[in-house]
């Protein structure tokens, strides 16, 4: 039963990485905003899809201990880490938030520079808080955060980017964090 979860959460590690590589590499100006979106609901789905059929066999199988649940949860904050960015996209893109994918890095309505990275990093933190059993440390993080962003969240939309953003980003960290727990009950 590890084995299915470590590969299902690799599984949307790597789907993600190659998406983020292959939207690096190919940077289309004629690609029209609602491909974009379109891509990013498809990965978020897909993602979402495996990490349901990851909590799946992670709860109906036998719990784990040792090495298979280390290997899980260094798995599940890896795919954690590296995945997300798109389902951030298409909750912005619901909430009516530009962003700086959106328009090519040039427009001053998406106000907040370096989310993706930051994203990355409070989800990692996010995951690895939760799997370790210190829920107060998302606390620490999101207080972090908003300290680092305090002058930034006076921009137009700033301050409903960085919510929705950020409540995206923590929730998919969790349901990461949420499979890993699973294994080893």
């Amino acid at each position: 039963m590890i084995a299915i979860i470590v590969l299902l959460l690799l599984a949307i590690a790597v789907s993600a990485g190659t998406s983020l590589v292959r939207r690096r590499l190919v940077d289309d100006p004629e690609r029209s905003d609602s491909a974009v979106l379109a891509t990013d609901v498809i990965a978020a789905a897909a993602s979402a899809a495996l990490i349901a059929a990851a909590a799946v066999v992670a709860a109906v199988g036998a719990p784990s201990s040792g090495a298979g649940l280390v290997a899980v949860h260094v798995v599940a904050v890896i795919a954690a880490a590296t995945t997300g960015s798109s389902a951030v996209r298409v909750v912005l893109a619901l909430g009516g938030i530009p962003t700086r994918a959106d328009n090519h890095d040039d427009e001053p309505e998406a106000p907040l520079r370096g989310g993706r990275i930051i994203g990355m990093l409070e989800r990692t933190a996010v995951a690895a808080s939760l799997l370790l059993a210190w829920p107060a440390g998302i606390g620490i993080i999101l207080a972090v955060k908003s300290l680092a962003r305090f002058s930034e969240l006076r921009a137009p939309r700033a301050s409903e980017q960085f919510i929705l953003g950020t409540f995206a980003s923590v929730l998919w960290a969790a349901a990461f964090a949420g499979v890993g727990w699973l294994a080893g009950v």
